[in-house]
């Protein structure tokens, strides 16, 4: 006991700080990225409407996620009576903690990674998955009939979908030949993957939308029937982790593409230029293009309904993908 007391300085040195100074390095601009996405969002759609759009707090608007953070954290927090207190405060921690731990295994560049682990696939796909019992745990936690029929509906339409996306998934490290997301990213340096799985790459964006609940799959927030699904009994910072953890889920979500579909760090072409430009800033620029398109969906599509939402989920894209990954095995097998 006494020998590993006086080890524990050397390993808090060594091993814990240096640790702790990587997460930080991750997710502080992580978290200012996740702010400043609102504000892209609500200039991106006035433009598309043409409106102003955020104008008024600071040069261009620059200024105004500060003060929709300081006004939320200035509200009161109200808690329902009849609500089971602990799990309620939980819930919005469950939803935005999970967001941000997928990126521990993000590859920034080759030698750039928190977690460089072999299951890198299935430990983004466990992270994306379990943010449905922060959801559960909120609709059931608020003891409404609004907020659990929200966050039944929501859960159903995520584990819907994930359904397809793992089997895409399939089809891209089948074609990798590995687990480990570097790996998959160094096969596509002749070709990304979004080339010859084109149908994939937009069935898994599609997919993602559904599973981040953004328009035109945004149905807890159904306002005729659901006021505003899960989270209708949130109020303050409560609230904005829920808001802030969807924006963290479709950043994470646009990383997930790039590095499957688009070649993650590599360039978009193989020169000099290219080549100088750091690996970390085409990754941004690959999340900062699907990020715009997931701004654009909600700009121009209409919301589905639950019934076309199910449907489009398992009697088209689960045969879909499924049948793609039966071809892509028996070609890898066959043909080599």
């Amino acid at each position: 006991m006494e020998q590993i007391l006086q080890q524990l300085p050397d390993l808090f040195l060594t091993k814990i700080l240096p640790c702790i100074g990587w997460i930080l390095l991750i997710a502080l601009p992580l978290l200012g990225a996740v702010a400043y996405l609102t504000l892209m969002e609500r200039k991106v759609i006035s433009a598309m409407q043409l409106r102003k759009g955020p104008n008024i707090v600071g040069p261009f608007g620059l200024l105004q996620p500060l003060a929709d953070g300081v006004k939320l954290m200035l509200k009161e927090v109200i808690i329902p009576a009849q609500a089971n207190k602990i799990l309620f405060l939980l819930a919005p921690i469950i939803t935005f903690t999970l967001a941000l731990i997928g990126w521990a295994v993000v590859p920034f560049s080759e030698t750039f990674v928190i977690a460089d682990i072999n299951i890198g696939v299935t430990y983004l796909l466990a992270t994306s998955s379990l943010g449905i019992y922060g959801i559960i745990i909120a609709g059931w936690a608020s003891n409404s009939k609004y907020a659990f029929l929200g966050a039944i509906r929501s859960s159903a339409q995520m584990i819907s979908y994930e359904v397809s996306i793992g089997l895409i998934i399939i089809s891209v490290v089948l074609c990798a030949g590995s687990l480990r997301l570097v790996d998959i990213i160094n096969a596509q340096k002749e070709m990304w993957y979004a080339v010859p799985m084109f149908p994939m790459f937009i069935l898994f964006f599609i997919s993602g939308l559904a599973e981040t609940n953004r328009h035109p799959f945004d149905l807890p927030e159904a306002e005729s029937e659901l006021v505003a699904g899960y989270n209708v009994e949130y109020s303050s910072m409560p609230f904005s982790m829920f808001f802030l953890g969807e924006y963290a889920n479709m950043i994470l979500m646009s990383a997930f593409a790039s590095i499957l579909f688009l070649g993650g760090y590599l360039p978009i072409c193989d020169n000099e230029f290219c080549n100088a430009i750091p690996g970390i800033i085409w990754l941004a620029a690959k999340i900062l293009f699907l990020l715009f398109c997931f701004i654009w969906v909600r700009a121009t599509l209409p919301r589905y309904r639950y019934d076309q939402l199910m449907r489009l989920g398992w009697k088209v894209f689960l045969p879909l993908s499924l049948a793609w990954v039966i071809g892509t095995a028996t070609y890898i097998v066959y043909f080599k």
